[in-house]
């Protein structure tokens, strides 16, 4: 008691914690603070780049991030405690680091806004009060909804649905309503967006800015070369948005150039390409240097003033004000038990070609490669190319979390984890998607102009033999797999019903040819 005692009556009043996806100079925990009587505390520990086998390029982009961001408070007159990786005595895990870190500054409290990651923010609990220090968790206003209000709109749901959600959201803050009514008069407009590419091709695409690496990041990649060379991934092409000006640059250059034809084009797939007219803001708003109001205000502005379409306007609304709210109200409403979801009970240990890209199919190897070269790819790609083979394959979702966790540059797990348990992977058994997004060969073909189709050696009509895509062929595998629970669900029973007239031969052929795929690609 008397070191606590101690502590409290330190010239150190507070110590900021400021975590790698929390570079918000307005966060909450700076509330009341001033650097006259506190201190901000960062740190770079290993264990956030090994606990899953994190790719070069999100570890560069999260490290780099978080230097830029320590410069700029250092600049306003802020005393960083700032822990490199490089630095001699280093601890592995922020959980030691901080212990450390008490030990040598003794404050009188610890100040930090809500992290986005269960484990994180357990450890951070277990290490303050281990140490006898209280730890102040501010809520994060960097979102629309707090958790407590999804709990709300959750609570006595058994299926949580994104609709109503959004419309609570649209409704609640005013966007894209016109006397309490969605403009338009209607709250989406899927029939207008989501084409397809015809056979020629998107045409000339707009790109996003692209930044070349400064001093700060030239250093980082340089250690990340060094430090973590056999992690996945490459930095040849490390481009992205590293402050909140370069953000906010990129934010200006998307809703200018590419959020038109966001809406019409937003499904669409096409071979080479990286985020074609996607607005590729995701890590920037994961990191938060970027907060989800300014953007959904420049969307807004922007259809007002007659320069993007309706559509694409509200398409792109409901990707920020409805799904990253969505989906961070399930995840802390349903942790930790969510984590270990795997309703369809799959086993299968995730392909190795996911990790080198060498994967038989041309649609799945681009997709594959882009994201190991650039640490992105958009949400069609990673939902109905990446995640749905994956789901056909039947891999065990915490696998396939663990790899999207580690290979994406935006991925922090309070949006990844319930996009691929639950939207990818059906693992919630149907808590958040009414159905599993199954598909055969067939969708990537009409979403690409059979770009990929046509370069190719399977077909995506054959189901079995040595032209089957392996798309289709574990398509009509899931289907046999899971007919009960299919035809039980009002969306999936017409799929449902073309396989029970299927004979017992074709079954029996289907599942032999499954198999045979399966140890091949395992």
């Amino acid at each position: 008691m008397a070191d606590v005692e101690a502590r409290r009556g330190a010239s150190l009043r507070h110590l900021v914690l400021v975590l790698g996806d929390q570079l918000d100079a307005t966060a909450s925990a700076f509330d009341g603070c001033d650097p006259a009587h506190d201190a901000i505390w960062m740190a770079e520990v290993e264990e956030e780049a090994t606990h899953v086998w994190s790719a070069r390029a999100r570890i560069a982009l999260f490290l780099s991030a978080m230097r830029h961001f320590a410069e700029a408070r250092r600049a306003e007159g802020w005393t960083v405690h700032y822990q490199r990786l490089e630095r001699a005595g280093a601890a592995s895990s922020l959980a030691d680091e901080l212990r450390q870190s008490i030990d040598r500054l003794r404050p009188a409290s610890l100040r930090l806004t809500a992290p986005g990651d269960h484990r994180v923010l357990t450890s951070l609990r277990a290490t303050a009060a281990a140490a006898g220090v209280p730890l102040e968790v501010c809520a994060d206003r960097h979102f629309y909804a707090s958790v407590r209000e999804f709990a709300a709109h959750a609570r006595g749901r058994r299926q949580l649905r994104l609709e109503y959600f959004y419309r609570e959201q649209r409704r609640r803050h005013d966007v894209l309503m016109e006397d309490g009514r969605p403009v338009g008069g209607r709250w989406n407009f899927d029939e207008d967006n989501r084409n397809a590419f015809p056979s020629s091709g998107p045409g000339e695409v707009p790109h996003s800015p692209r930044f070349a690496p400064d001093t700060v990041s030239t250093e980082v990649l340089a250690l990340v070369r060094e430090r973590f060379g056999a992690h996945p991934g490459s930095l040849d092409e490390f481009y992205w948005p590293v402050t909140r000006e370069q953000a906010r640059q990129s934010l200006r250059s998307f809703v200018q150039e590419r959020l038109t034809d966001f809406g019409r084009w937003q499904d669409a797939l096409w071979p080479g390409t990286t985020g074609l007219w996607h607005s590729q803001l995701s890590a920037a708003l994961n990191l938060k240097l970027l907060h989800p109001r300014e953007v959904v205000d420049a969307a807004q502005s922007a259809w007002r003033e007659g320069r993007v379409p309706l559509a694409s306007a509200e398409g792109f609304v409901r990707q920020i004000l409805g799904w990253r709210e969505y989906v961070r109200g399930i995840y802390w409403t349903r942790m930790p038990d969510y984590g270990e979801s795997n309703a369809l009970a799959a086993q299968a240990d995730l392909p190795r070609f996911y990790w080198t890209g060498e994967a038989p199919m041309v649609c799945l190897a681009d997709a594959l490669e882009q994201t190991l070269r650039h640490g992105y790819a958009h949400h069609i790609q990673r939902l109905m190319v990446i995640g749905l083979y994956a789901l056909l394959f039947g891999v065990d979702p915490r696998q396939v979390h663990a790899w999207f966790l580690a290979i994406y540059v935006d991925a922090v797990e309070w949006v990844e984890l319930p996009n691929v348990l639950g939207m990818s992977q059906f693992a919630d058994g149907g808590l958040m998607a009414s159905k599993p997004y199954i598909a055969s060969g067939q969708y990537i073909r009409r979403m690409s102009g059979g770009a990929y189709c046509g370069r190719c050696r399977f077909d995506p009509a054959v189901r079995t033999g040595p032209k089957a895509c392996p798309y289709t062929l574990l398509y009509w595998d899931f289907l046999l797999r899971h007919e009960t629970m299919l035809a039980a669900n009002p969306r999936t029973a017409l799929q449902a019903r073309n396989i029970s007239r299927m004979s017992d031969a074709e079954r029996a052929t289907i599942r032999r040819e499954a198999d045979i795929c399966r140890r091949a690609q395992s």
